[in-house]
């Protein structure tokens, strides 16, 4: 346990950085499944509409480098290329 106030204050803010990280890692995760989602539905629209909507969220939490970027780039990359994928198999 922390025993001088510099410590102790330190704790406070790295408990408080934690819950917010974890909660952009969360909405990170929450936004790839959307598109994953969108994509197994097979509406190739949505699929495209919630794919910007996600690209900017991963480029949002990257920026904050809550996670790196090229894992954002190549989450991106994946997914992007899963719904072109859907316009070839139709």
């Amino acid at each position: 346990m922390a025993n001088s106030a510099q410590a102790r204050k330190r704790a406070r803010q790295a408990a408080k950085a934690n819950s917010h990280n974890s909660a952009l890692r969360s909405k990170f995760r929450t936004a790839i499944k959307a598109v994953r989602k969108a994509i197994d539905a097979g509406d190739q629209a949505k699929a495209a509409e919630v794919l910007k909507a996600s690209a900017k969220t991963l480029d949002i939490i990257s920026d904050k480098k809550i996670v790196h970027k090229n894992k954002a780039a190549r989450h991106k990359s994946r997914l992007a290329a899963a719904v072109k994928a859907m316009q070839a198999a139709q």
